[in-house]
């Protein structure tokens, strides 16, 4: 078929054929984004119908049609566009069907920005991102400034058009799968945190990972601002990536135009100048990674035109997220943490810094995605008493601590919290901060976190 041409902003989707491929919550809301542009859509996934049926009801009801059990390269013949959902890898057979046809190939970002009024501010990084899109997000909106929060966290940017309008600011979160698949995709503050060896089961190497990292800056102008993180030693490597106004962050020394950290507060260096933020000790999280955050949320949150007090009034009184570091319960003097979104070794290396030495029961293990594997075991033997490990083959991580840690091996995640506790002292930390991916034993990271909960109750109840 002829090549189809979409102009940018708001393309002519009326009429058109639209294949959306993967079923899940961003593949959904591309497909009612297209549907409600007058598209005839089309949503594919590996799935078989039954358990597609519930997810995807209200979208067959409106006309939807459902392609189950798997995505042929067929279903590029007659489209004029296809939609990818973050999972789907660029490699699969449709994908190269349509492009070898000439059909446009966005991801569900792509689709949703090219029909966004307002402006965003992307966040990207290997850890850090969904507390800093957070941050920004409640900031921007208790300036009473429109929009909405979502991306990679919570709510994909095809639902959050319904806060769009000229004057809205949204705050999104863009992982690498994301970032992969834009084209004109443009944010005007692109906010990099860090970059450490992640999903190298889906890249090739770090550089491939880097490299779909460095796409948040691919469309910027001028016109536009990123942030880097001068602390990490990888984010180097993007600053030739960056044609925006460049601003950096420091907990540890002074940037030229950024964030920073001194005598005890929060600095910011804009184009207006320079300008006094409150008191590190008055943030609301503790650790030094969250310093960071929130000198990236607050740089990010200036540049979108926030007054000082309230970003203040935010970063003070700032809530954790769920299952990032966060305090489950305490029972006969042992302190339980959930930081079930540590998916990556580099991830654990925080909360394992929050804590003194001596005091952690660390649980880790589940889908090993590769990552920085001997520094979380370095600090483990430096701070843990114990390490716990989960996973259905839970052997491969198991032996990555022998040599340094006290090691038990649990298997799931229940058994390892009775574990750990039964080993506990009063002013002891079991700490789930997994460095793995969740899929070998979870739906997710957040299924993984509620059972964490679960067991702890379970414990309490048992010890009371």
């Amino acid at each position: 078929m002829t090549a189809t041409r979409f102009a940018t902003p708001f393309p002519d989707l009326d009429g058109r054929r639209v294949v959306v491929i993967g079923a899940g919550k961003s593949g959904r809301a591309a497909a009612r984004l297209a549907l409600d542009r007058g598209a005839s859509v089309t949503l594919a996934d590996r799935c078989d119908a039954a358990d597609l049926a519930e997810a995807t009801r209200g979208l067959t009801e409106l006309g939807v049609q459902l392609h189950a059990c798997g995505h042929p390269a067929s279903l590029a013949r007659d489209a004029h566009l296809l939609v990818l959902s973050p999972g789907v890898p660029l490699e699969i057979d449709v994908v190269r069907a349509a492009r070898d046809l000439g059909v446009p190939v966005w991801g569900e970002v792509e689709l949703a920005a090219r029909f966004t009024r307002g402006r965003i501010v992307g966040i990207t990084g290997s850890n850090g991102k969904s507390t800093v899109t957070a941050m920004v997000g409640a900031i921007l909106r208790n300036a009473g400034i429109a929009g909405g929060t979502g991306g990679n966290l919570d709510t994909p940017l095809s639902d959050l058009l319904d806060h769009d309008a000229t004057d809205a600011v949204h705050a999104l979160e863009l992982s690498s799968f994301q970032l992969e698949s834009i084209e004109t995709f443009r944010p005007f503050v692109a906010v990099l945190l860090n970059l450490s060896a992640d999903h190298l089961d889906r890249h090739a190497d770090l550089d491939a990972y880097a490299a779909a990292k460095a796409r948040i800056f691919e469309n910027q102008t001028a016109d536009d601002c990123a942030v880097l993180n001068a602390d990490d030693a990888q984010s180097s490597r993007f600053e030739s990536a960056v044609r925006s106004r460049l601003h950096t962050i420091s907990t540890r020394h002074e940037t030229m135009r950024g964030g920073f950290v001194r005598d005890g507060r929060l600095i910011l260096r804009t184009d207006r100048g320079e300008e006094r933020l409150l008191r590190a000790d008055a943030l609301s999280l503790p650790g030094e990674h969250n310093l960071s955050n929130a000198l990236a949320a607050a740089t990010a949150a200036r540049l979108a035109g926030v007054p000082l007090d309230v970003i203040d009034a935010v970063l003070s009184s700032f809530e954790p997220l769920p299952h990032r570091l966060e305090r489950v319960a305490e029972f006969r003097g042992v302190t339980f943490y959930n930081d079930s979104k540590a998916t990556n070794p580099a991830a654990a290396l925080p909360a394992l810094g929050a804590f003194d030495a001596g005091t952690i029961h660390l649980i880790v293990g589940g889908k090993d995605k590769g990552g920085d594997w001997p520094a979380l075991v370095e600090m483990a033997r430096a701070r843990a008493r114990g390490v716990y490990v989960i996973g259905i083959d839970p052997a491969p991580v198991a032996r990555r601590f022998s040599d340094s840690c006290a090691v038990t091996t649990c298997g799931d995640l229940e058994d390892a919290v009775a574990t750990a506790f039964a080993a506990a002292e009063p002013g002891d930390v079991v700490l789930l901060s997994p460095g793995c991916a969740s899929f070998d034993q979870f739906d997710s990271f957040e299924h993984r976190g509620e059972v964490f909960r679960r067991a702890v109750r379970t414990q309490g109840a048992s010890h009371a």
